[in-house]
């Protein structure tokens, strides 16, 4: 039988398809589920006490994420992004990060600037406690803030399910990414920009961020 090792949540309250959903999302996020492993409906539903119906469905939930890849006759694995698809997501993502950026401009709240701020210190707290966890969760909600102010559903759609797909490297991203300098100033840059409405610098310095992160991402993939 297959040895799966991740964590297990419940929730009384949601189907079975999507308690199952989330925690083998979670578990293939959070790197308990590597890349190319093998999933066994029968050895899932085990593990998780369900029948093999719900895994089935959340199996099929996560291919539509990009994130399961299910092979006829072979069953499901976790997907295995190429340097090409990871490529080709990431250059999209640095177009929709810089629109998101630019549509936020003037439109997040002195409240939210502030809390873009503390979590911009509280980003820097977890780096030096080597807390990399904390800090790519900082760096996650910073983005999510300004995200959810550009009024636009679509776009923090897309988004999201593009970010999903590389989620599994923030972590690395954060390790191995040259200097915590970078990271601090292109934040501090957008939260400038989005507080006194300048949308163009805001733009450029998201894709600046994005081309930042991609860059450090595929050397690392391309050099494992």
């Amino acid at each position: 039988m297959a040895e799966y090792k991740f964590n297990i949540t419940t929730n009384e309250y949601l189907p079975l398809r999507d308690v199952v959903f989330n925690n083998l999302r979670d578990a293939i996020l959070n790197g308990s589920l590597k890349p190319g492993e093998r999933l066994m409906e029968n050895h899932l539903a085990d593990k998780l006490g369900v029948s093999r119906t719900p895994v089935r469905e959340a199996l099929r939930m996560l291919e539509i994420e990009h994130l399961v890849e299910l092979i006829p006759r072979k069953g499901a694995q976790v997907l295995d992004l190429s340097v090409s698809d990871l490529r080709n997501v990431l250059e999209i993502r640095s177009c929709l990060e810089a629109l998101a950026v630019k549509l936020a401009c003037g439109k997040v709240s002195a409240e939210n600037i502030q809390v873009l701020k503390d979590l911009n210190e509280d980003f820097i707290s977890a780096f030096d406690r080597k807390d990399f966890e904390g800090a790519a969760r900082c760096d996650e909600q910073f983005h999510n803030i300004i995200l959810e102010s550009t009024d636009n559903d679509r776009l923090v759609q897309i988004l999201k399910n593009l970010k999903l797909q590389v989620y599994r490297y923030r972590i690395t991203y954060i390790k191995i990414a040259g200097t915590l300098d970078t990271i601090i100033k292109h934040h501090s840059d957008m939260i400038y920009a989005i507080e006194n409405n300048l949308p163009n610098m805001g733009e450029e310095v998201a894709k600046e961020h994005v081309k930042y992160q991609s860059e450090s991402i595929l050397n690392f993939i391309e050099e494992r």
